[in-house]
């Protein structure tokens, strides 16, 4: 990670108390890099008749990273919205969701200094720090899972990676030595009508990277599994919430 990039956070939500979900445009400057990445974050819902304990609830509760598709769409505020339909699956947790843009995809260092960044609003926020999080990705979003794991600064347990093709970032055997990948767990899935990445040149990538990675690792197939997420929600809601645990 370029040790020279600086991340700016600014909080446009005005409430005191939690709210869900929360605006942030996240600044990002390097020599090499410079762009605005809008960001949601949603807060855990209230739970319980006790004020005081649905607030301590909702400080410490487990962070998930939404990392979304077409990350180099020209849709700069894709995050700010993309995280809302995942964020209703998970109520007592926090989502966030930054936003990757044109060159500033998830395979870059700036958009990851900008995922840390929004952990780090989050922190602030609640007064406590963010030391693990869980990673979801769908289709190129997945790689933003991956190139996290090994470049972000907070600890990993949970990854959920659909519709995925890892291979853009190299060979499996190699992306999965580094030690910071040997922590936590990857779950996979993958669809047999998937239209953008073939099951025969997928499947046997996550194989070669669940073999050589060391750690809980599993890849699930479904034959009529199509690339979307909206497909994995309607069809297999059983393997999401298995992934990533409550």
């Amino acid at each position: 990670m370029n040790r020279n990039l600086v991340a700016w956070v600014m909080l446009l939500a005005s409430a005191l108390a939690f709210a869900s979900p929360d605006s942030l445009v996240i600044d990002v400057h390097s020599a090499k890099a410079s762009f605005q990445s809008p960001t949601g974050i949603w807060w855990p819902k209230s739970v319980g008749k006790s004020a005081r304990k649905s607030s301590a609830k909702r400080a410490n509760a487990p962070v998930v990273v939404w990392f979304h598709g077409g990350m180099g769409s020209a849709n700069c505020a894709k995050g700010l919205v993309a995280g809302t339909d995942f964020a209703e699956l998970y109520p007592e947790k926090i989502v966030v969701s930054v936003s990757a843009c044109r060159e500033n995809h998830w395979v870059t260092p700036a958009a990851i200094t900008a995922v840390d960044a929004a952990l780090d609003s989050i922190a602030a926020r609640r007064k406590s720090p963010v030391e693990r999080v869980s990673l979801v990705g769908v289709s190129d979003g997945s790689l933003g899972v991956l190139v996290y794991s090994l470049e972000g600064r907070r600890a990993v347990e949970d990854r959920l990676l659909m519709s995925s093709f890892g291979a853009f970032l190299g060979e499996p055997a190699g992306l999965a030595s580094p030690k910071k990948m040997h922590t936590g767990r990857f779950r996979f899935l993958q669809g047999g009508k998937d239209r953008l990445y073939p099951s025969d040149q997928t499947e046997p990538w996550i194989t070669e990277f669940c073999k050589a990675v060391q750690v809980d690792c599993e890849l699930r197939f479904d034959p009529e599994g199509e690339h979307d997420w909206s497909y994995w929600k309607g069809k297999r809601m059983d393997w999401i919430r298995d992934a990533i645990r409550k």
